[in-house]
């Protein structure tokens, strides 16, 4: 049998960054989360957490992380089924999930917000590109995973969420600058152009679609789907801003489609 108290304690850690916060959080002192953990690490015979500034689980600690949560899932999916097992006061479960900073700036809030207020769970959200946040799934780093990736990870489901519209968008003054003789090749490769991350693809897939090629763009790097639209208003570039936030803005003028309805 799996020591729970010791996993819950390993849990605690990781969770809180640190045994002290773990300790008030399961009321009891830094010294019996210590000893928790090393007996533990004894049993299993290698370390489960790296002691730091935040503490942090080792891949077998993520492991055996990953483990108490799904456990704690299933405990309140049965407490639903069988409420006389379900204690006076319900423990919080925690569940982390890995989304893209567009889904989290646009729908994702408000679908986390319904499904925590219909059960004691705290969401610990990894932001990542939408194209690899199946990679946290795979590595068992979080639970779940908002993701363009189709195939699900072992042992999990999918389910289609819906398409999310992108448009090409920048402010007025920008285009008048840099595309007074349309969006071509040329053009592009001369306009700075807004990228989130190394990891965004998105600009470099609707360019190719768009002439025909792969095209090197000068870009700024903003890692933040609020800083895109900003930036944009600003003039400081053109990107691919989700519909959902940049709606009002084309419809009073604010910020002009590059190439209307691509």
């Amino acid at each position: 049998m799996l020591d729970y108290a010791s996993l819950q304690a390993l849990a605690a850690v990781v969770r809180e960054g640190s045994f002290e916060r773990a300790a008030r959080t399961l009321n009891v002192t830094p010294s019996a989360v210590s000893q928790r953990i090393r007996l533990l690490e004894e049993r299993m015979g290698c370390a489960l957490v790296v002691r730091g500034q935040p503490c942090e689980a080792t891949d077998t600690g993520r492991r055996l992380c990953q483990h108490v949560d799904r456990v704690r899932l299933l405990e309140h999916e049965l407490r639903g089924d069988l409420p006389a097992l379900a204690p006076d006061e319900q423990a919080w479960v925690s569940v982390p999930v890995a989304v893209n900073a567009d889904s989290l700036a646009t729908w994702f809030t408000g679908a986390m917000t319904a499904f925590a207020a219909q059960a004691p769970v705290l969401l610990q959200l990894a932001v990542d590109d939408e194209g690899h946040t199946a990679e946290w799934l795979r590595s068992g780093a979080v639970l779940a995973a908002v993701t363009s990736v189709e195939q699900p990870a072992a042992g999990c489901n999918s389910r289609p969420l819906g398409a999310m519209r992108y448009v090409a968008a920048a402010s007025p003054a920008f285009v008048a600058r840099h595309f007074a003789q349309g969006v071509s090749a040329s053009s592009l490769a001369a306009a700075p152009s807004l990228l989130f991350s190394a990891k965004d693809e998105l600009q470099h897939r609707w360019v190719s679609r768009l002439c025909g090629h792969h095209v090197e763009l000068p870009r700024h790097t903003l890692p933040s789907s609020q800083g895109f639209v900003v930036a944009g208003l600003a003039g400081m570039g053109w990107g691919l801003h989700p519909l959902g936030l940049v709606a009002g803005h084309l419809a009073s003028g604010a910020l002009v489609e590059l190439v209307p309805n691509a």
